[in-house]
């Protein structure tokens, strides 16, 4: 389980930054900032972990409980599927960090990132390989970035029902990419990605982009 190790040792106001989303083939790449500038609720911390090992409903509801934590503060980004297509998912996705550490209120004393790579946030850095399952900061914004592209996707899901985005976030499930083959492609999908170029490539052979 992480923990707030990493945050003390730092000290001042250290926010983890996570993002979700690189590997869709839909939707745009979120990340979130969080700074838990007075530190964690014992019983938060006990629930909090990588967004990926925790159910959904158990997701949500820390989500929703995030904001009430006392001196907590909380940055979202993004980046669209144009950017990814413009600039590529790895430098989209340092975009969207970057966003939401603007977004915090002002600019932390140090971030920890999820990965190996960071992009430039203008403070000291640390990048920390699996640091969704070793720091609680990271590990929450990694909650609050899934939680928010899950209802992004959602919301898609209503206008572009054929795709499963409800169930599979633009991830290329079964029932997506037999979407991609029956329905086409749409404005929402990054059409750099290999399923969705052949796609398009496919449909310009035949006559029908």
């Amino acid at each position: 389980m992480p923990d707030f190790t990493r945050e003390m040792q730092h000290g001042g106001r250290v926010a983890g930054v996570d993002e979700v989303g690189r590997g869709p083939l839909a939707g745009p790449v979120v990340a979130a900032a969080v700074v838990f500038a007075a530190g964690v609720p014992d019983d938060l911390a006990a629930v909090i972990d990588d967004s990926k090992k925790l159910k959904p409903v158990l997701r949500e509801a820390i989500a929703a409980r995030l904001p009430t934590v006392p001196g907590i503060e909380i940055g979202l980004g993004a980046a669209s599927t144009s950017e990814i297509d413009d600039m590529n998912i790895h430098h989209a996705a340092h975009l969207a960090m970057q966003r939401a550490v603007a977004r915090l209120p002002s600019l932390p004393d140090h971030v920890l990132v999820d990965g190996n790579k960071t992009p430039d946030f203008g403070c000291s850095t640390q990048t920390l390989v699996g640091g969704d399952g070793l720091s609680l900061s990271i590990a929450a914004a990694s909650i609050i970035a899934k939680v928010v592209r899950d209802r992004i996707m959602a919301r898609l899901d209503a206008r572009w029902p054929a795709y499963g985005w409800d169930r599979n976030a633009g991830y290329g499930t079964p029932v997506h990419r037999h979407a991609l083959t029956t329905v086409g492609v749409t404005p929402h999908h990054r059409k750099t990605f290999g399923t969705v170029r052949r796609q398009l490539e496919f449909f310009n052979r035949e006559g029908r982009a």
